[in-house]
């Protein structure tokens, strides 16, 4: 008899953290995973020190330290124009990736279906998985990843509780137009269905704007929002995210976090009050150096051969490999390329339900300096020889 939950039998475990392993063992340029490999902002830092210097080191209110609720409030005042209630609408967790499962878990009853636009960032599987939900994936329409509201709507059962939507998108770059924001928000209303947002590449967008969809008319009582620290502020290892949701359903979110981790570090959380005060001239910065980011690992691929459009917003590309290599899956291809060439990527089936999509496709970061970005490009000039 097999002694684990089966539930745990559909789905593996993170292909993009076993590539920043293969990354490891190979000693490949990782742009596998996405994260910077650059410091953080020196006052975010000084503000964590000073706080765990000064006993801050206990735990925070489950949900979230206040001076962090209210710097997050008053963000979304400022950015977006949304009232948030700090007491009562944001819950704190450890990243969004908590935040999700933790709002998965909390809103999703066993047997209710979940709509994945694909390609997807590869948790929103297993989060549904967990909840006892059904991933239903409707997949987005190549090269530009526009959105197929026919399709997404035939998609759409009686058994449909919610939908997720990443924008800027993870593995793509896509950014949302205000159009597709529009239908889906007009199909969430008439079909009653909530949903999930993740818009933690927020403030990465070098092309079109950054539209929060719980500020259309009729979403805010259905949309749980989550975001976090991590892209905007080159802090992953802090693992502080947020999910802003309407009372009933935050007092929901908020029961199944309290039980998965009880909360987050009380110090970090001290010191992302400070980074939310940032003023204008960090974002234009931020998105500035990341477009140049872009740009650099742009011309390597097309130079190479990768067929691949440039993203919009987040920091990654999605390249097809097919001009380069007709006989290996992306998989293989990957390992390839870390052993061989020394770049690690992830492969593109991993960021789809049907695992025979993505076959020719690998995911590059390019989240890092531009040292490593150079490197990474003579590499790519000698798989090009």
């Amino acid at each position: 008899m097999t002694r684990t939950a089966q539930r745990t039998s559909t789905f593996n475990e993170s292909v993009i953290r076993e590539m920043t392993r293969v990354a490891h063992r190979t000693g490949a340029v990782n742009l596998a995973q996405g994260f910077p490999d650059f410091p953080m902002p020196a006052p975010m830092k000084d503000a964590a020190c000073a706080a765990i210097r000064g006993d801050i080191n206990q735990y925070a209110i489950t949900w979230g330290a206040p001076a962090l609720r209210i710097a997050i409030a008053e963000k979304y005042r400022r950015w977006y124009g949304m009232t948030v209630d700090p007491d009562t609408e944001i819950t704190v967790t450890c990243g969004a990736t908590e935040a999700m499962a933790a709002t998965f878990m909390a809103l999703v009853n066993p047997g209710d279906e979940v709509i994945i636009l694909e390609p997807f960032y590869e948790n929103y599987g297993p989060d549904a998985v967990l909840a006892d939900a059904t991933p239903v994936f409707v997949p987005l329409i190549a090269p530009n990843w526009d959105l197929d509201i026919e399709r997404l709507a035939a998609a759409i059962t009686p058994r449909t509780r919610a939908l997720i939507l990443n924008t800027p998108h993870n593995p793509t770059g896509k950014v949302f137009t205000r159009a597709e924001i529009a239908a889906v928000a007009e199909l969430a209303q008439r079909h009653d269905l909530l949903v999930f947002t993740d818009e933690i590449y927020e403030h990465l967008i070098y092309a079109g704007h950054h539209h929060s969809i719980a500020t259309w008319p009729g979403m805010r009582e259905r949309t749980v929002t989550i975001s976090g620290l991590s892209k905007t502020f080159s802090c992953t290892g802090w693992r502080l995210g947020y999910a802003i949701a309407p009372r009933e359903l935050s007092s929901a979110i908020r029961k199944v976090h309290d039980f998965l981790t009880v909360g987050a570090a009380a110090p970090l959380q001290a010191a992302g009050a400070v980074a939310m005060s940032f003023d204008a001239d960090y974002y234009n910065n931020l998105q500035r150096a990341y477009k140049q980011r872009r740009d650099v690992m742009m011309t390597a691929l097309a130079n190479t051969g990768f067929s691949c459009i440039a993203p919009d917003g987040a920091y990654y590309i999605l390249a097809d490999f097919s001009a380069i290599d007709k006989d290996r899956n992306d998989r293989d291809f990957a390992v390839w390329l870390a052993e061989t060439i020394g770049i690690a990527t992830v492969p593109g089936s991993s960021f789809y339900g049907d695992q025979q999509l993505g076959r020719s496709s690998v995911r590059f970061a390019f989240c890092k300096t531009f040292e490593t970005l150079g490197r990474a490009a003579e590499k790519l000039e000698a798989l090009r020889r």
